[in-house]
Formats: C-alpha cells, sequence, structure tokens
C-alpha cells in the first residue's frame, strides 16, 4: 500500500502509537523495531486491544486485512507525517540547541497559545520516532505549530527537516552536550547548523540570540533574520530579579517593563526573552505575551521550585550537561539563602571528555561555600573529602530523608538517565 493510501486511512483513524499499551480504540499502531525490542510481535495484541490497523514490515502468522505491509514502518511512519505536513499552509518554528530548547519550546507555545491555536511537541517528543508522531497529532484547526528537535549526532536535526519543512528556525545555543556523539563542540555546531541550512536553502526565518556570537556565522545566507538578546536585538531585556523566581523587564516597552515569572534562575532570560520575541513576530498583543509567561508553570523537573516545609527545592533533574550545570551552580551560588544543599548526579554522553568536565563541575563547586555537597556518578573522581559521593539517586534519597533539613535551599540537578527527582522520594 503507498503513502497516499495509509494517509487516507490515517485521516479516518487520526490517532496514532507506537506502543500497544496506549492503544486506544480505532487507533493504528506502527510496529517499529529497534536494539530490544520489535513491534511486529505485538500486532495481534494491538488489534486485540482495538487498533484499526497496524503497519509492519515482518509477515504477520494470519492474513488478518487490517494488517498493511511495508519495507521499513520507520521510513513509513516518517513519510506519512511529511505528507500530512504538506497539508498545511502555516507557520512551522523548529526549535533545537544544546540547552533550554524545551523550556523554550514551553514559553514560546505558552505565548502562542493566548493568540492562536497552536500545537507542540509533547513532553520531550523530540526525536526519530517523536518529531513525525508530533507532526500526526495536528489538527485541521491549527494556526501555528512548534516542533522541538533533539539530536545527539550530525545530520540528524537534517533528517528531521526533511519532514517537518520548517519555515522558522531557533537554535537556542550550542554547549557542552552530547560530545560523545557529535564529535566536539564544532562538531555540536555544525549539527544544530543543519537547521539554520535548512532555513537557508529554503527562504526561511531564523530568530538569533545575538548574546551568542557563534550563531551569527551559523546563519550565513539566511535572509530573514529575527534578533532578541540583552544587548543588541529588536527584542532586547534584562533580569531585574532572580532572588527566588525570575522577574524580567523588556526594553522599551512600557507594558512588559515587569514580567514575573514562575521559572528558577536568571539563565533562563535566553529563554523569556525568546518568547517575546516570537511572540512580536507574530503579533500577539503583549498583554497576552506577559499574562502568558506570567502563568507558566514549569513542570518535569525542568527550573522547578518547589517549596516544601521551611525548604525550597529547586528540582532540574530532566537533563544536564557541562554547560547547564554550570549555569545552574552559578545561579544558585548566587541566590539568596545561608544554608544550601548542593545534590547534583553525573552527566551523560560525553565520551572521553567526561572524567575532565566532571572534574571541572568539581573545580567550579570548590569556588563557593556550601552546607552539602552530594555527588552520585561514577565519572566525578578526586571529590573532596567534605563532598559526600552515593551510587545513585536512591542512595541520596535515603541520606536525604535522614537529614531532616529545615530552612535550606537545595539544589537537585542531574542528566535523565541518573533519575534525581527520585532523591525526593
Amino acid at each position: 500500500m503507498n503513502i497516499a493510501a495509509i494517509y487516507e486511512l490515517f485521516l479516518a483513524h487520526p490517532n496514532v502509537t507506537t506502543d500497544t499499551r496506549k492503544i486506544t480504540e480505532g487507533a493504528i499502531f506502527f510496529a517499529l523495531k529497534g536494539p530490544n525490542f520489535n513491534g511486529n510481535n505485538f500486532a495481534a495484541n494491538a488489534l486485540a486491544q482495538g487498533a484499526a490497523y497496524c503497519i509492519c514490515d515482518e509477515k504477520q502468522p494470519t492474513n488478518d486485512h487490517r494488517i498493511i505491509y511495508t519495507d521499513d514502518v520507520l521510513t513509513t511512519l516518517q513519510a506519512i507525517a511529511k505528507h500530512h505536513r504538506q497539508q498545511f499552509n502555516i507557520p512551522f518554528i523548529a526549535i533545537t540547541g544544546s540547552n533550554g530548547k524545551t523550556t523554550t519550546k514551553e514559553l514560546v507555545h505558552a505565548v502562542l497559545s493566548e493568540h492562536y491555536k497552536c500545537y507542540t511537541t509533547v513532553g520531550n517528543l523530540n526525536n526519530h520516532i517523536g518529531v513525525p508522531l508530533t507532526i500526526l497529532s495536528i489538527k485541521k484547526d491549527a494556526e501555528i505549530a512548534i516542533i522541538e528537535m533533539g539530536a545527539n549526532h550530525q545530520k540528524e536535526i537534517e533528517s528531521y527537516c526533511t519532514y517537518t519543512l520548517p519555515t522558522h528556525g531557533l537554535i537556542t545555543n550550542c554547549g557542552k552536550a552530547h560530545l560523545e556523539g557529535f564529535g566536539g563542540v564544532e562538531g555540536v555546531r555544525k549539527g544544530k547548523g543543519e537547521l539554520f541550512k535548512y532555513l537557508a536553502s529554503n527562504n526561511g526565518t531564523a530568530i538569533i540570540n545575538t548574546d551568542l556570537d557563534y550563531l551569527v556565522p551559523m546563519s550565513a545566507g539566511i535572509k530573514n533574520i529575527v534578533t532578541y538578546g540583552t544587548q543588541n536585538g529588536r527584542i532586547t531585556g534584562f533580569v531585574k530579579n532572580d532572588a527566588h523566581f525570575v522577574e524580567v523587564s523588556i526594553n522599551h516597552n512600557e507594558t512588559l517593563q515587569s514580567i514575573h515569572t514562575q521559572l528558577a534562575g536568571g539563565y533562563n532570560i535566553a529563554n523569556i526573552l525568546s518568547a517575546v520575541c516570537i511572540g512580536k513576530l507574530f503579533n500577539v498583543p503583549d498583554e497576552k505575551i506577559k499574562n502568558a509567561l506570567e502563568h507558566y508553570t514549569p513542570s518535569n523537573s525542568r527550573s522547578q521550585i518547589i517549596i516544601k516545609d521551611t525548604n525550597t527545592i529547586i528540582l532540574d533533574a530532566y537533563n544536564a550537561n557541562p554547560s547547564s550545570m554550570k549555569a545552574a551552580i552559578e545561579n544558585f551560588a548566587h541566590m539568596e539563602g545561608n544554608k544550601k544543599v548542593v545534590i547534583i548526579g553525573g552527566m551523560m554522553e560525553l565520551g572521553e571528555d567526561s572524567v575532565a568536565e566532571h572534574t571541572a563541575i568539581i573545580k567550579l563547586l570548590q569556588k563557593y561555600h556550601w552546607y552539602h555537597v552530594v555527588l552520585a556518578g561514577k565519572d566525578y573522581v578526586n571529590v573532596p573529602e567534605t563532598y559526600l559521593k552515593f551510587d545513585d539517586a536512591s542512595a541520596i534519597a535515603n541520606w536525604y530523608h535522614q537529614q531532616q533539613f529545615e530552612n535550606t535551599h537545595i539544589l537537585i540537578k542531574g542528566s535523565r538517565a541518573m533519575a534525581m527527582e527520585k532523591v525526593l522520594g
């Protein structure tokens, strides 16, 4: 069956899933394969649970007409997503970067949703499976779409662009993330820059943070550029207060001269400015921009501030790399509070740079006075005797609950694989 024919089935059954645990009546199940699983083995189960059709690439022991065969299920999923994308003549904003892309995506979505019917990536469905699933979740009433793109190697963003067909793009930054896959910081810039390369070739628009000078040469060839930053740009602003929640002000704008967010960390200024910039680009009224940013509440362990009894906890355990870890520690060091506890986990996918980068974090921590420093991860070496080290977050949790902290500020951060939110139980 060709793509157009499968797409007609999708229009009749617009609920797509790759997980039999999430089957709903009338869904289409795409039987993906991976190193540790084979969706083809669950096709019969999917149909029994109510799936309307199953897309498979391995012969099944039944002649059920609801099983549709293709050469490769993943390629078919992405092709259907492209076909669906081509039905829309609306802005598609792609967001990628080493740090802050999910928070930026959420803030931009909050702002645009105040004025438009806006669809975006749910959670972190930002990979080769999540991106096409996100596209297929966009309904006919969409006026704007925001697609988050994650990547850990070169050519990945390029591939996403072939079926996302973005009209606008934003790179939050190019930091020390996924160094093993990208082959160093220059490799990160080249990989993330694939988004700008696509925009340059397709008359797209780039939204650029002028505080990051490397983004300027990366955007060479793009005719349509919109800028923001703390010093220069169409939209500029600054942090008025970050002792607790971040308060920002937009220059030369009376309505937006004071935006009280619910985000922790002054480093979020770039994420906030990008949302203001995109809001203004699409003519969202200032009052709606302000309302969106002030009512956005972070979740999923991203820059969350949790008040528990007399303690203030900053939970930023969704992800971590050397760039974001450094920013989080420095921000925490400058926050108000006399009794501070730092609890951090290891950083993943750093390859041969891992020990050096973890050692650099230790040296950074030693610049400040802490009530406690608690570490988890095998790559933390040469740890000072005054610091505590555990194997994992579960072990730290046992220690943490024994301390019965009061009037304490606590930072919890680490890569997703470390699951540092377990510290709180």
